[in-house]
């Protein structure tokens, strides 16, 4: 019986085969799948804007969040966990790292995306006076690059690239 992760792996090799004389598997299914949650993530961000926060202040009692970045707290919710099984399990899926290593560092790496896409939000929206909904997506572009090659070389190492088996 194939999995939902033998579907996916399968859809993705028979996608991937026009490219594969020009970019490896492994990125390819990191684009495919990044690329997937990166949609997810901004739909959700359009929807969290627009009709749960209603482009208005949330009020946290403690602090008080401007619309857009409650928007993308709420998005990021639940992205992170699509983002980290996707990722473990069919982009970087040849890792020896133990799970429980990799959801850690897989943490620390979203946390610095998190830090970089509430600095690049401010900027490009309050300071750029570019809409929220073009500012996540430009903001998401350049956060890409860095998680790429954050999660390549140090969330889900391989024996390639420095890891260790696990025991």
């Amino acid at each position: 019986m194939l999995t939902i992760r033998d579907l996916i792996l399968r859809l993705l090799d028979w996608l991937h085969r026009p490219f594969r004389k020009t970019i490896s598997a492994e990125t390819f299914r990191y684009m495919a799948t990044g690329g997937s949650n990166t949609v997810l993530d901004i739909f959700l961000y359009y929807i969290s804007y627009n009709f749960i926060v209603k482009k208005r202040m949330v009020d946290l009692k403690v602090v008080t969040l401007s619309p857009h970045i409650a928007a993308l707290f709420m998005s990021f919710s639940v992205t992170f966990c699509t983002g980290f099984l996707l990722a473990k399990y069919i982009t970087f899926n040849e890792s020896l790292l133990k799970g429980r290593i990799q959801l850690f560092r897989y943490f620390v790496t979203v946390m610095v995306c998190i830090i970089l896409n509430y600095i690049f939000m401010k900027l490009f929206v309050e300071v750029c006076h570019i809409y929220p909904t073009p500012s996540k997506i430009l903001t998401t572009g350049i956060v890409v690059i860095y998680s790429y090659f954050s999660q390549k070389y140090f969330t889900f190492k391989t024996a390639g690239n420095g890891a260790k088996q696990a025991s």
